[in-house]
Formats: C-alpha cells, structure tokens, sequence
C-alpha cells in the first residue's frame, strides 16, 4: 500500500521539533498532516498578568490526521507550557503505537 503523502502548505510558518506550529487564534496545532496523528491545543480560558493576556486553562488534544473527529486522547491543563509538555508526550506515544 503507498503512503499517502500530502504538499505543504506554502510560506512560512514556525517549526518545533522539525514539526510544524501553527497558532489561528485560540487554536494551536502541533504536529506533521503526514503522520498519523497531530496535537491541537485550544485556549479556553486567559489571564491578565502586567496587561498581557496569559492562556490558562488548556485543552489538549490528540486527534487523527486523516480524520479530525477521531480523537485519541484528551485532557486538560492549567499554563500552555504543562498542556504544551503532556501533549507532545501524547504525541509521541500515539505516533510510536500501532
């Protein structure tokens, strides 16, 4: 069976990891449309901190990139770094399963 592989989205765009991250408002996505599975984060809630907006409660994602409706896993955190680290952790189990 080919592996289905699909172009990239043209223009810049940050990378983490070799990864793309890309932030549409309050949505996060993390992770290569190629694989089998990506991490999106949502911000659901922010915080003032010295008037800047600070993401607080975050829900983390893993979801199947074929099929975005098929989630994996799901949780949520509080501080986009703690969400950020257990989602790329998640991740990586999901694409390292069978």
């Amino acid at each position: 069976m080919a592996q289905e592989t699909r172009p990239l989205v043209e223009g810049k765009y940050l990378e983490y990891l070799d990864k793309p991250l890309v932030r549409e408002e309050n949505t996060i996505c993390y992770g290569d449309m190629n694989d089998k599975c990506i991490l999106i984060l949502e911000i659901m809630s922010t915080k003032n901190v010295g008037g800047k907006e600070i993401p607080e409660k975050i829900l983390i994602q893993v979801i199947d990139s074929k099929d975005p409706t098929k989630i994996i896993k799901q949780g949520m955190k509080q501080g986009l770094h703690d969400a950020f680290t257990i989602g790329l952790v998640w991740l990586d189990m999901a694409l390292k399963a069978k």
